[in-house]
């Protein structure tokens, strides 16, 4: 038997001591999370994207009865930056999360099959997208999905050699 370690680098910041365009990207996501549809949990997410031409979208969670028919945050705000602009990389992804009028003190990360499409879009663009997970005070920060999704599945597992 071999055994490995697998570790993850993950940066931790204050929201002030990060650069404005990260800041206005995590207000975003908090703007938006109160829009949210989520009658069920009442926990709140929202997510924005930065695009390469600088351009902000955002999402949140959208919930159903008929679970699993509902969609995250993260997803809603990817799926529409790629229809929308589907030649623009994405540089960027803010997470946030609210229940009641309160952000959650804790970083809000996504869940495996948000990382799943983060993985996709990165892969997509070839570019690696910065995550930026905030929670009331302290923002947790990785520089590809790739660190939070060390194992992970994409079109070279399909390939049959």
């Amino acid at each position: 038997m071999d055994e490995r370690i697998i570790t993850a680098k993950i940066q931790v910041y204050t929201i002030s001591e990060l650069p404005e365009i990260e800041k206005n990207l995590i207000s975003a996501a908090r703007t938006i999370s109160g829009n949210a549809y989520a009658p069920y949990s009442s926990f709140q997410v929202g997510a924005a994207v930065l695009l390469e031409n600088g351009q902000i979208i955002t999402g949140n969670n959208q919930e159903n009865a008929a679970y699993p028919s509902g969609l995250c945050a993260e997803r809603v705000a990817l799926f529409f930056a790629n229809a929308q602009y589907p030649n623009l990389k994405v540089k960027a992804i803010a997470i946030t999360a609210q229940t009641g009028d309160l952000f959650v003190s804790n970083p809000t990360a996504p869940c495996g099959a948000c990382r799943q499409v983060i993985l996709e879009s990165e892969n997509r663009a070839d570019y690696p997208i910065r995550i930026l997970m905030a929670g009331s005070d302290i923002v947790y920060a990785v520089d590809s999905i790739k660190e939070l999704l060390p194992l992970h599945f994409d079109k070279s597992n399909l390939k049959h050699e």
